[in-house]
């Protein structure tokens, strides 16, 4: 049996004048150089929407790349008994509540344990899905909610209605530095020209329109509690977004560089306690949808895991701490 995977992304400056199996070889490095040219050969890639089998086709920066095409489940896709948290399911779709730390779908150096995985097990059925019903991302370290398919006529009304941004998506995060009010990040996003696997807001043409609205929770002595809402799903878009404007997420191990270190007059303790928070600060909370197929409004949400309800009471701690410092 074999699993429908999709591939896409956007060619960056870097590999502008490149060979179009090159280039892909360096977007998509879960797959050999090889197996990526020998798609090319059988029509299943397009650039720009347009299908090219030549190998050798040399390709310009900011135009997109689709793969489609099929891998052995004997490569990738092994069901394996992995608990996954549902909170909601029908014949149609789930809800999955993904903790932290848990992978979406298998790749380089991660040949399983992931949550296709986990969803293959539970229901075999899902293999004749592309990415087993997975329609949306959240990457390995980002906890909260994702919405699965179960059926085929799943997967096509919920990508089209993510595409069409009719899907709200809400994200709670903790960031560095003070901020005093909310506001939005509209900044087009494409894969960084330093280094492969960091995302980087690009100038106008080179990059994907991307769109992250936020506002203010919670205000710390140094930091701040934030709820964003995204109008476009980009990877990596939240803790781009936020490097950018220079509130990058506590525990970004990509983004944050030293900025969330810098805490002036902060306890040794506390210092130590966010240099080394594990994982970026973010939690999907809110997943609100009419339902593809009964059009009823579905709404969930999900509780802030506990590591970053500690982060919280830390930060509050901090706060009380060093009330000199409050410029509210």
């Amino acid at each position: 049996m074999a699993q429908t995977i999709e591939l896409s992304d956007e060619i960056t400056e870097e590999l502008h004048g490149e060979r179009l199996d090159k280039a892909l070889a360096l977007m998509f490095p879960d797959y050999s150089r090889s197996q990526l040219k020998n798609w090319i050969e059988q029509g299943l890639v397009t650039v720009d929407e347009v299908p090219v089998k030549t190998p050798r086709t040399t390709v310009m920066a900011g135009q997109e790349v689709i793969v489609s095409a099929a891998v052995s489940d004997n490569d990738y896709f092994q069901a394996e008994d992995i608990p996954i948290k549902v909170i909601f399911e029908d014949e149609h779709l789930m809800i999955i509540d993904k903790p932290a730390g848990l992978t979406v779908h298998p790749g380089a150096g991660c040949p399983g344990g992931t949550l296709m995985n986990g969803i293959l097990f539970r229901y075999p059925e899902s293999a004749e899905l592309p990415r087993a019903g997975i329609v949306h991302r959240l990457d390995k370290d980002t906890s909260g909610l994702m919405v699965v398919a179960k059926t085929i006529a799943a997967v096509h009304r919920l990508v089209k209605m993510i595409s069409r941004h009719d899907v709200v998506r809400e994200y709670e995060a903790v960031v560095s530095g003070h901020m005093t009010a909310g506001g939005t990040v509209d900044e087009p996003i494409g894969r960084s020209a330093q280094n492969r696997i960091m995302m980087a807001v690009k100038p106008e043409g080179l990059g994907k329109e991307a769109v992250t609205h936020y506002r203010i929770m919670e205000k710390f002595r140094a930091h701040t509690r934030l709820r964003l809402r995204l109008e476009t799903g980009r990877t990596h878009q939240i803790r781009v977004h936020m490097a950018h404007i220079r509130h990058p997420l506590v525990g970004d191990p990509l983004y944050a560089g030293k900025r969330s270190r810098q805490i002036p007059g902060a306890s040794e303790e506390f210092t130590r306690y966010i240099s080394t928070f594990p994982r970026q600060a973010l939690h999907a909370v809110i997943l609100e949808f009419l339902h593809p197929f009964t059009g009823e409004q579905m709404s969930f949400s999900s509780e802030i895991p506990e590591d970053m309800v500690q982060l919280l009471e830390a930060l509050r701690k901090d706060t009380a701490d060093h009330p000199e410092d409050i410029v509210w």
